[in-house]
């Protein structure tokens, strides 16, 4: 292939390849050209053209493939585009004299197509430099229109197209003969041509007037004739043409108009010619007046569909502006369709009418309009059906009958009314919360009007206008508690009204069904209230027989709705239920004998509706609270289910009595039977399962069914890869909604609400707008079917026989149509069956089954319906997963190579090829692996069969099958496939997508099956890897989109395995333009593939989008125009956008994407959209930081927009007028003047809260990255150095601004989304200071806006949610310590005093919008806010008690600077929380308690009190759980805190507690109060209201300690341990835990548990902080107990010794010793730290040596663990402490040994000075007084001396010994022990070495500490422990210091060692014996002389 890239054609290498290779390696120099061509040196070019263009050329006549004759044309054009022109004329005749040819011969075709390519491509290329020769090139061309085949027709008309478009105005002359030639075109047989003809005449009306003026009605006409029997690229490209036609009549271009004077058509006109098209269809108006005005004949469904896109299409071309100044008129047109006759000439046509209006609504007002025009649009709709409704009135009202065609209207009216209610409905949907003005607008009344409806006389009006009202609820949850209260009145009120009945309950129960969506709920008691009338309804529906039929269907609908609110509140009615559905159905099998007997035909309407209502509040019930169903419950309602069971045999007989009327009602009990049976295990109905199945059969056989239903599931049983075959594709277009009518199966895509209310209720299935139910007849079916493949894996063989032969028989049996329809049925049911035995891992059974099976099957692979032919391939494959057995499967394989080697048929090659693609796809590839070369062998042969489009499709598609499923094993066979893919994509005419689509599926395959290896650099690997280029190349470049969304698919699979080898500079680009496509599919794979190249190369991607947004202003046009149908994007006209249709500006790519997520609706879209961002968001935002600012900003500033006010006063007006200079042509505002008429549209909500999210990504990310971000001086420095330099902090007011914008906005979701981004700003930004003003933070300026940002958060009607969430802000804000202005900390402040006196308000306030759970939130919420500011408060004043003095210096200081401060002072805050502590204190005690019972197990369920607690109610207790344990930590901290500061002394009589609270609560005081409701009030004393206390707060610290959740966040953690801490601190909780000591050792193990699992150094040091308080509590006991004892003076002494642990024998028991589980724990920490210090750990193999300096934290850590170890002896008695002193000294003198390590500026560590002080407290214990522990003590003191100088011994390896540490540790030992302990002589020839080697230190600091000690050592009080000292070392030091006179002093350091040596000497001589005085008196006189001497220099 390397050969092929070369200017020239390398002829040589072409001569030396094989033939078949031939074509790839021209297609590949082709490509290469293509390229080079525009980057290459004029000069080069202009040198070889003379030689290219013969190359060129002689190409022409070579047959070249369609995608070869493609870029030939292209390459000539730019070739002469580039070089000289001279030759291109003669080139030109070349061409057309190849198309003047007569030679008609396949063999000649190729050359022609492409000589009629050539002359396109110049004329687009060049345009009018080739003016004067283009009369003859059209007259050519269409002469050989005229006689051409159809591959020859779509070239031309083409080629036509672009010698329109590059002549533009120029070919005036030629118009009318083109549109003559191409008119009669546009209804040719073949697709292919009818869409190029439509392209074409798309190309003509740019400039040919005539076509939107006199033509105009021929036009419409000819569009409307070419959409009959068209497929779904005709409709789209027709609609496109029909509606830009209509547009451009209506608003003709300017240039165009100037030139000739126009007439210009008017809207009524215009709008007039498309409904003759939806009305009439394609036979319209040619007929006489009289016809047209007859009813009968129904209308074309295509027609009606492609008119309906091009009503859209029409409408996107005049832009969203034009829609808003004309909505009302073209709304009144649009619901007028659907109330004309002729669009309701059946119930199913009218529902396909009433779904094309609204998709036409939806697709324009749903994309084009932004928020506000869409409230406008809101407002007309909601006029219109305010006016149908009194049209509809006036009818009813009249009773003289006056108005004749009444009836007619009110039928008329209810299609009006369900389309423009269901567009209301969405449009709110769609605003959600930002819709409220439209309800807070008096004048409009919406909701009277909508509610109105409920009255309509139609049932599909009433459903609508319920749906409607559940729409309103969801998007603004505050009116669902309101219209529920509302419906439940009037129903009451209107009882006797059968319409009132009706139309409530409906609304009632769309109401509900809609609480799923609203997160806080409705309250608790209106789930009795729908009880309670349900019942009322179902008891009084006997008694009026006009009422019966609408009470029992409207009370059985509203208690299926209830079922939906979810087993919180079904179970408390579920007795109930289950006793009136056993009631609804007869006892026994005689009351049903008896009961045929008596009724007549309406009893036995409402009977069975009342039993099906039953069924399907059921249903609900079994889908809604699967946690119900005990075997029991199961059991209970299987009795009204038998009941029905046998009752459906007996119904046949009733119908022939009373009526067919019956047959619905009947069927609706068989739907809803089914529906719960499939719910149900099986086993629990087993013995029904033969007149269960009997039953089934009979419905989908057809059997007692005239009517030829087919089921709607055959699709969805189908495989999804098998779409292609099945056109099912459909289903992932933007026109789903309507395409859906065009499907084959029975009243396909006609779904709507009226045909089953309950499903106003039921969850709308994913991707649906409104949920659709079908007809009952498909539903029943669709049922049946579903139920069969439940229950057939659990029936006997014999039965599954009998079946699978009585299926054979009716197929046998029906004829034609018939057959079809039974055919199809069976085969989803035995589809679904399959599915079942495969999902329960079951057989099909033995032989004589799976033959009855294989003979259904097999039949039905050469049936002519190509579904039926899919369904037989799948059933094959499913049969043969289940069957699992190799000869079987064997057996079905050679069946299929038997056939396909015999059959010339296309019916049977198409089935068999299939069936061998199912099989492997079933069975993979080791199972299927024997016949995977005869199966491939087979395919490929197949698959070249050029003669039948269709057998090539299905053969690939099996190919592609076994591509996927061999794996590897295929990796033989990867070349020939791959190279007869090629051959075929240069092939087959483009026209065949199908094809073409498989060839694109089977590459993808491939690519997957070599894998990895494609990275690979063999001759093979790479020839392999440019043949999938090429083959991407091929697809890519094909007009097909699905075709195109194969070929990103294959790149992107290329790209995951061989990154290298994809060009993103021209992969990204065309992604870019795909993302405008008006293809669904292709925008998915683009976002798709987008998403996985920003996984991995996000700025790659930015870059060469931006690349296509700088080229697109300087290349022309590149042919591919804007879609009007992609949503939003109008087709703009002006030059800047135009290249390739898509609109990259300055925002780049990522503002495209932001632009999508207003528009696209599709889920999965839309998620990788925001994926995408994602990935780029994490990759570029922290580098690009501006950038991706402003793109939030932009996006963000829409909010600000919606609202009326401008929310931040003054500063706006210019602020806004900078952002319109800067913001002129970024994608989000208007487009500037060129185009006034296409707004693009504001951000939606949904958009804004995504942009809220990214703003706090990007403030995490910065967080990561560099700390620059949050400090204003390194920032600004950093921006001085370089300007480029972007960092977070410069951006804080446009951070401010984004988070208050968001935060005060309409949307609820965006108003959280707004708090949490102010909530991180205030929790990142809090301590960064303010350069310029030291000693403030940068964020004071701010605090007018935090405080404007959270007060709407407290307003009256705000969700509790968000009130939560503002409480949280507020006190992290107050907490920040940011506020500096008392009157700024004031307001905030008030906003949690006003929410603390809802909190007081009690539970039974009444107006409650929400489920109680949601007050409960807001309450603790509260109530967490005021713990986390009292903590800080405390905090903030314990801080300035410690240090009083400076902070006054401070503000001095700083009063020089400037002017007064407003300096908090630091008691401000406690003095604000002061007033409400009694109250909050109450309450936060009421929460633990409440938190402590409902974090019981669930066994003591039963102990919980009956009536809930002080904040939640026993019915919401599994959601108030999830808020207890978000808020009870800091809640814990300050109920420590305010024991500890004052608590413990308060004790509050109940009389005040009750009295302060409020009545609701006063029943759970008794509860608070830990008294029994029993008791007398008062009989708890102080003590025992603080032990209750202290056990409250312990237990709910221990058992949250004990197993903390992995995602619990660490601030819970420290809270609870802080509290802990706070707690031991006070006396009286002290002396708690020490008098139970089982407390404090269950604190400990606690404890060290959870520092198994959390390992922040944080939460250690917390812990060894609160095992020091329990230390420190047991000595305090403990001491105070021997004190006792001291005092009392008991005769023993020794009792008074054997006080603490250990006792007479020293034994620890693990478990109750206290000391004990300290140590376990403090040795956990150790080793933690220092790994080395346990033997186990330095023994093991892994163990390093080398050992790490400890971190700062760490040596804090271990300090205190020593500090705590050194305690604990005091806790034991004399035998206890030998016990543990042992591990203790161990312990500590290693640490020692670790830690002494000498540091540059002779610092001791933490570590270091914690062992010394252990030391010295364990050496001086008073343990040596008792002769039992006497030796053992001795030894101890011995030992650990003797290892203490080891230890100092100086060693090689180690890091320098730090020997002063050492050294005070001897002298400690020497300071405290006594002289026969450590008067031992090897220990004292040791010690005196030490000291030694200091003095002879060469370190003068060591020289000076060794003096200190000595001198020290030498004063002690025991002369018989210093003298051998003094003796060794006094001649040593005044040597040293005599030696000083020669070698004077040279740094302070050794001047001090000489002071402290002669400090010693000085001592020595004092302690010196008179006997010696004189010599010692020389000696001194001798010591000042020289000092004196010294002194005098040190000081020169």
């Amino acid at each position: 292939m390397e050969l092929a890239h070369s200017l020239l054609l390398n002829e040589e290498a072409l001569a030396q390849i094989t033939e078949a290779k031939r074509p790839v390696f021209i297609f590949e120099w082709l490509r290469f050209l293509d390229k080079v061509l525009v980057a290459a040196n004029k000069t080069d070019v202009k040198e070889k053209q003379k030689k290219l263009v013969e190359q060129l050329t002689g190409l022409i006549s070579s047959s070249p493939g369609p995608p070869t004759r493609k870029l030939l044309a292209k390459n000539l054009a730019a070739l002469y585009s580039i070089g000289d022109t001279f030759t291109v004329f003669q080139t030109l005749d070349k061409c057309n004299d190849i198309i003047k040819n007569k030679d008609d011969t396949a063999a000649y075709l190729p050359t022609k197509l492409a000589a009629v390519a050539c002359v396109g491509a110049f004329y687009e290329k060049m345009g009018r430099m080739l003016g004067s020769s283009f009369p003859e090139t059209v007259n050519n061309l269409l002469k050989s229109l005229k006689s051409a085949e159809s591959q020859g027709r779509s070239e031309i008309l083409m080629s036509l197209q672009k010698v329109l478009n590059g002549l533009g105005g120029a070919a005036a002359s030629c118009h009318r003969d083109i549109y003559k030639n191409a008119r009669s075109l546009l209804t040719d047989r073949s697709m292919a041509v009818r869409c190029a003809v439509a392209k074409c005449l798309l190309e003509l009306q740019n400039e040919a007037v005539f076509m939107w003026t006199a033509e105009l009605e021929n036009v419409a006409t000819l569009c409307f004739k070419a959409l009959e029997n068209s497929n779904y690229g005709v409709r789209v490209a027709v609609s496109k043409l029909l509606g830009t036609v209509m547009a451009t009549a209506l608003i003709p271009k300017q240039a165009t108009v100037m030139r000739q004077n126009v007439k210009r058509a008017t809207l009524e006109e215009v709008l007039e010619l498309m409904a003759t098209g939806f009305l009439r269809g394609g036979s319209g108006f040619l007929k006489s007046g009289g016809e047209m005005l007859k009813v009968g004949g129904s209308v074309n469904r295509e027609v009606r569909v492609g008119v309906t896109q091009a009503y859209v299409v029409f409408v996107t071309t005049l832009g969203g502006q034009w829609l808003e100044r004309n909505f009302a008129t073209f709304l009144s047109h649009v619901l007028d369709l659907v109330s004309h006759p002729r669009a309701t000439q059946t119930h199913v046509e009218a529902v396909y009418s009433r779904r094309c209006v609204s998709f036409i609504l939806r697709a324009t007002v749903g994309s084009l309009l932004g928020e506000k025009a869409q409230i406008a649009a809101a407002k007309d709709i909601c006029q219109a059906i305010g006016k149908q409704m009194k049209a509809v009135e006036a009818v009813v009202n009249d009773t003289n009958g006056e108005n004749k065609s009444g009836a007619a209207d009110i039928a008329a009216s209810q299609h009006v009314m369900v389309c423009a209610l269901q567009e209301l409905g969405s449009l709110v949907q769609s605003l959600n919360a930002t819709a409220s003005p439209l309800i807070q607008e008096p004048s409009l009344g919406l909701l009277e009007t909508v509610t109105s409806v409920l009255l309509h006389p139609s049932m599909a009006a009433r459903l609508a206008a319920a749906w409607c009202l559940r729409c309103v609820a969801v998007a603004l949850p505050f009116q669902l508690t309101p219209f529920l209260d509302r419906c439940a009145e009037r129903l009451n009120n209107l009882k006797t009204s059968p319409e009132a009945v009706s139309g409530y309950s409906f609304a009632m129960a769309a109401l509900l069904g809609g609480v799923h969506q609203c997160p806080l709920g409705i309250p608790h008691a209106k789930g009795k209230m729908v009880v309670s009338i349900a019942e009322d309804l179902l008891r009084t529906a006997a008694q009026n027989s006009r009422l019966s039929l609408q009470r029992t269907q409207a009370g059985w609908l509203l208690l299926g709705a209830l079922m939906t609110l979810g087993p919180s509140v079904v179970r408390y009615h579920l007795p109930k239920m289950l006793l009136l559905w056993r009631n609804v159905f007869p006892r026994s099998l005689k009351e049903l004998e008896a009961e045929k007997a008596r009724g007549d035909s309406f009893t036995w309407q409402v009977t069975l509706e009342g039993r099906a209502g039953a069924l399907c509040a059921m249903r609900s019930f079994v889908a809604h609270c699967p946690e119900l169903l005990t075997e029991d419950v199961i059991r209970k309602l299987m009795t009204p289910i038998e009941c029905a069971m046998t009752m459906m045999s007996h119904i046949p007989s009733v119908i022939k009595a009373h009526g067919a009327h019956l047959k619905a009602s009947a069927a609706m009990v068989r739907l809803r039977l089914y529906d719960i049976l499939a719910l149900l295990p099986p086993k629990t109905y087993e013995g029904s399962f033969n007149a269960l199945l009997r039953e089934l059969v009979a419905e989908f056989t057809l059997t007692d069914n005239s009517a030829n239903t087919t089921t709607s599931l055959l699709r969805s049983l189908c495989h999804y890869d098998d779409s292609v075959l099945l056109g099912s594709w459909l289903q992932e277009t933007d026109h789903k909604s309507i395409e859906d009518q065009l499907q084959p199966n029975s009243a396909s895509g006609s779904g709507a609400l009226e045909h089953d209310p309950s499903s106003i209720y039921l969850r709308i299935p994913a991707g649906e707008a409104v949920p659709g139910p079908l007809p009952l007849g498909v539903s029943v079916i669709d049922a049946s079917v579903a139920l069969f493949g439940v229950v057939f894996p659990h029936v006997s063989y014999k039965h599954r026989l009998q079946m699978l032969d009585h299926f054979a028989e009716c197929v046998k049996q029906a004829k034609g149509v018939r057959q079809q329809a039974v055919q199809l049925n069976i085969f989803t049911a035995v589809l679904s069956a399959l599915k079942g035995l495969a999902e329960n891992k079951s057989t099909l059974g033995p032989e004589e089954v799976r033959k009855s099976a294989l003979t259904l099957v097999m039949g039905a692979l050469d049936n002519p319906n190509p579904i039926l032919r899919c369904a037989a391939g799948e059933a094959l494959g499913r049969m043969a997963q289940v069957v699992g057995e190799a000869t079987f499967i064997a057996r079905m394989a050679q069946f299929s190579f038997d056939k396909l080697k015999s059959a010339r048929d296309v019916v049977s090659r198409t089935g068999h090829s299939l069936a061998l693609g199912c099989l492997h796809r079933y069975v993979g590839g080791i199972g299927s692996g024997q016949h995977l070369k005869t199966s491939v062998s087979i395919l490929l042969a197949l698959a070249q069969d050029g003669t039948s489009p269709e057998v090539q499709t299905w053969s690939l598609h099996s190919l592609a099958l076994i591509v996927d499923s061999s794996g590897p094993m295929y990796r033989g066979y990867v070349e020939p496939t791959l190279s007869l893919v090629l051959t075929l994509l240069l092939t087959v005419p483009p026209s065949h997508t199908e094809v073409h689509q498989c060839l694109g599926r089977c590459l993808g395959a491939i690519i997957t099956t070599v894998g990895p290896e494609l990275q690979g650099n063999g001759a093979t690997i790479s020839t392999i890897r440019s043949s999938c280029l090429v083959g991407c190349a091929i697809t890519q470049d094909h007009s097909d989109s699905l075709v195109q969304a194969a070929a990103i698919s294959c790149l992107q699979q290329l790209h995951m395995f061989a990154p290298r080898h994809v060009n993103l500079s021209s992969l990204v680009p065309s992604l870019c333009v795909h993302l405008c496509s008006s293809h669904l599919l292709l925008r998915r794979a683009a976002v798709a593939c987008l998403r996985q190249l920003a996984q991995r190369e996000a700025a790659e991607v930015c870059e060469y989008a931006m690349s296509l947004a700088k080229n697109a202003g300087n290349k022309e046009n590149s042919g591919v125009n804007i879609n009007p149908f992609t949503p939003g994007v109008g087709s703009r006209r002006d030059s800047h956008c135009q290249h390739q249709g898509v609109n990259i500006t300055e925002t780049g790519l990522e503002g495209v994407l932001f632009g999508m997520l207003d528009r696209e609706t599709d889920r999965k879209l839309c998620s990788d959209i925001h994926d995408t961002l994602g990935h780029m968001l994490s990759s570029l935002a922290v580098e690009k930081l501006s950038h991706w600012l402003m793109l939030c900003k932009d996006v963000l500033a829409a909010s600000s927009d919606m609202s009326t006010a401008a929310p931040l006063g003054g500063g706006k007006d210019e602020e806004s007028e900078k952002k319109d200079e800067m913001d002129d042509d970024t994608m989000f505002t208007t487009l500037g003047e060129e185009d006034k008429s296409k707004p693009s549209v504001a951000p939606r909500w949904a958009t804004r809260v995504f942009a809220a999210d990214c703003l706090c990504r990007i403030i995490m990310l910065c967080e990561n990255a560099n700390k620059a971000h949050f400090d204003l001086a390194m920032a600004r420095s950093a921006k001085l150095r370089n300007p480029k330099n972007d960092l977070l902090v410069l951006h804080l007011s446009d951070l401010i601004r984004m988070a208050f914008m968001a935060a005060t906005d309409h949307s609820n979701q965006l108003r959280m989304a707004g708090l949490q981004a102010l909530e991180d700003i205030i929790k990142k930004f809090a301590k960064v200071s303010e350069p310029e003003f030291p000693g403030h933070v940068i964020l004071e300026q701010y605090q007018a806006n935090v405080g404007a940002a959270l007060r709407p958060a407290f307003s009256q009607d705000t969700p509790s949610d968000i009130t939560a969430k503002a409480c949280q802000v507020c006190s992290t804000w107050i907490g920040s310590e940011v506020v500096s202005d008392l009157n700024d900390l004031r307001r905030v402040h008030n906003l949690l005093v006003s929410s603390l006196d809802k909190v007081q308000a009690g539970k039974g306030s009444s107006s409650q919008l929400y489920q109680e759970s949601a007050t409960t939130m807001e309450k603790l919420a509260v109530l967490k806010a005021w713990a986390e500011v009292y903590v800080v408060a405390m905090k903030i004043k314990k801080e300035a008690e410690t240090k009083p003095k400076r902070a006054i210096k401070n503000t001095d200081d700083d009063d020089e600077d400037f002017g007064t401060v407003d300096e908090l002072p630091p008691d401000s805050l406690i003095t604000l929380v002061q007033p409400e502590l009694p109250t909050l204190s109450r309450l936060w005690l009421a929460a633990l308690k409440d938190y402590a019972l409902l974090t019981l197990p669930a066994e003591f369920a039963s102990q919980l009190p009956p009536d809930g607690g002080a904040f939640y109610t026993p019915e919401t207790i599994d959601t108030a759980r999830l808020h207890y344990r978000n808020s009870w930590a800091p809640i814990l901290h300050a109920v420590a805190l305010w024991l500890n500061s004052a608590g413990f002394n308060a004790s509050e009589s109940p009389e005040e507690a009750a009295a302060a609270m409020p009545n609701s609560q006063k029943r759970s005081s008794s509860i608070m109060l830990n008294q029994a409701p029993g008791t007398p009030p008062t009989t708890k004393s102080l003590p025992e209201i603080n032990k209750d206390r202290m056990h409250l707060i312990l237990g709910v610290s221990i058992q949250f300690l004990c197993s903390p959740r992995p995602e619990e966040p660490v601030e819970h953690v420290t809270s609870c341990l802080q509290a802990l801490h706070t707690l031991l601190d006070s006396p009286c909780a002290r002396i708690h835990i020490a008098e139970d000591q089982l407390i404090g050792v269950e604190l400990l193990s606690v404890m060290h548990r959870l520092l198994l699992t959390w390992d922040p150094p944080s939460v250690q040091l917390l812990v060894t902080g609160v095992v020091q308080q329990i230390v420190r509590a047991a000595q305090d006991y403990l001491q105070e107990k021997r004190n006792t004892l001291n005092e009392d003076d008991i005769k023993e002494k020794e009792t008074n010794l054997v006080l603490g642990e250990g006792g007479e024998n020293g034994g620890l028991v693990p478990g109750k010793s206290l000391v004990f589980a300290a140590m376990e724990l403090l040795m956990f920490i150790l080793v933690r730290h220092m790994p080395h210090l346990s033997p186990k750990m330095s023994d093991s193999p892994s163990h390093v040596s080398a050992k790490p300096q400890l971190s700062e934290e760490s040596a804090r850590l271990v300090a205190a663990t020593v500090t705590i170890l050194s305690d604990l002896p005091s806790l034991c008695s004399p035998s206890g402490c030998m016990t543990i002193l042992p591990t203790i000294l161990f312990l500590i003198t290693r640490v020692l040994k670790e830690t002494a390590v000498k540091s540059v500026d002779n610092q001791v560590s933490p570590p270091v000075s914690a062992t010394l002080q252990a030391i010295k407290t364990i050496v001086t214990l008073p343990m040596a007084k008792t002769k039992e522990t006497h030796k053992q003590w001795t030894s101890l003191i011995r030992s650990t001396l003797a290892s203490v100088l080891e230890y100092s011994q100086p060693e090689g390896t180690k890091s320098v010994l730090d020997e002063v540490s050492m050294l005070t540790a001897i002298a400690l030992f020497l300071w405290s022990a006594s002289t026969e302990i450590i008067g031992v002589q090897s220990l004292q020839n040791g010690c005196i070495n030490r000291f030694k080697n200091a003095l002879n230190s060469c370190d003068p600091w060591v020289q000076a500490k060794c003096y200190q000690l000595l001198l020290s050592v030498f004063q002690h009080t025991n002369r018989a422990l210093s003298t051998p000292y003094i003796h060794s070392l006094a001649p040593i030091m005044v040597e040293k210091l005599k030696a000083v006179e020669g070698n004077r002093p040279n740094s302070n350091t050794e001047l001090l060692a000489v002071q402290e040596g002669i400090k010693v000497l000085e001592t020595l001589v004092a302690l010196g014996e008179e006997q010696n005085s004189k010599y010692l008196f020389f000696c001194r006189t001798l010591i000042m002389l020289r000092y004196n001497i010294l002194h005098q220099k040190c000081c020169s």
